[in-house]
């Protein structure tokens, strides 16, 4: 079988079917855990307790063999509470915590991506305002990118590994970070409060989405701006685009659905109801199947077939579901 190679979440995996060697993560906030999916099954294989307080997101190394999973603290994001100061490395073979990254200090760290011409693991580093970069394999901290900004939870690297775009919560900003050169090119407004970031598989549009209204902004990366906003019947949190480059997936939580909209037209196609209280949305790197945190309730994950439109399974993952992952070998 001929084998390609797409980024997902900043991670280099190989294109093609689930296989037995893939696995989803998922990030359980509710148990401090980390739910390791077989994908072909359905089932929980595995719940590896982080060994902190409490871990919101995840990212696989290249190899497919570990997960880092960043320990945020016990709040939300700008609210009181615990500040993490650490990430956990999860041998995705033992299913055990082997090692962990400290900071020595409280930062808040939230969203990790494998640099897609590195192999660098990169995360967000909130109170730092900061990108932090760190040598998976050593687990030392190599330097730090600056997001010019408070709150800046989530990001996306651009697919040559030049450009870092980071969401700042409070704000209301995206921060345009020059990798290599380690400086903020741009601070982007978008509203007075925008959650979450994607980047389509060309590098041309960056998304983000309002919390002050039910919209998506839609930068244009070559000029560094808003150039649309996306209507939508609810508010928007965490999206993600196929790797095909057709469709931008949203999660509507307080819909309970998956708005799917045209990247070519920028308008609404159709929704997917899902879940209750959709988070973040993942798709299999042959753009055929998405999966969907859903936090309330006991915690699942929704499988929606991608050519059907419509909700196939419902994994049971544990309460508050939030961070997706894939880990390929």
């Amino acid at each position: 079988m001929r084998i390609s190679k797409v980024v997902v979440a900043g991670v280099v995996v190989c294109a093609g079917l689930v296989n037995a060697q893939s696995k989803l993560l998922v990030a359980v906030k509710g148990t401090q855990s980390l739910a390791i999916v077989d994908p072909a099954s359905g089932s929980v294989v595995a719940t590896v307790p982080e060994g902190g307080t409490t871990g919101h997101e995840v990212i696989a190394s290249s190899d497919g063999k570990t997960a880092f999973v960043p320990i945020y603290g016990n709040s939300g994001v700008g609210k009181p509470g615990t500040d993490g100061d650490s990430i956990a490395a999860i041998d995705l073979a033992t299913h055990k915590v082997v090692g962990t990254i400290g900071f020595n200090h409280g930062v808040r760290p939230h969203c990790p991506l494998i640099g897609p011409k590195d192999g660098l693991l990169y995360v967000t580093t909130e109170l730092d305002k900061t990108i932090t970069i760190i040598d998976p394999k050593t687990l030392k901290v190599m330097g730090a990118l600056p997001t010019g900004q408070e709150q800046s939870h989530m990001m996306v690297l651009s697919h040559d590994g030049k450009r870092a775009y980071t969401a700042n919560v409070g704000p209301g900003t995206v921060s345009v970070i020059d990798v290599p050169g380690r400086k903020v090119l741009k601070v982007i407004p978008i509203s007075a409060n925008t959650q979450r970031i994607s980047m389509t598989p060309d590098d041309e549009w960056v998304f983000t989405a309002d919390q002050t209204k039910a919209q998506m902004a839609a930068i244009n990366t070559a000029k560094n701006e808003v150039a649309k906003w996306i209507p939508m019947e609810g508010m928007g949190y965490g999206s993600t685009v196929t790797p095909d480059g057709k469709w931008l997936l949203v999660a509507l939580a307080d819909q309970n659905k998956v708005a799917v909209i045209d990247v070519k037209t920028m308008q609404v196609a159709r929704s997917v109801p899902v879940g209750d209280y959709p988070q973040e949305v993942l798709v299999t790197p042959d753009s055929k199947t998405a999966y969907v945190s859903c936090m309330h309730g006991a915690g699942t994950v929704s499988e929606i077939d991608l050519g059907g439109w419509k909700v196939t399974r419902t994994i049971a993952t544990g309460s508050s579901t939030d961070g997706l992952a894939w880990a390929w070998k």
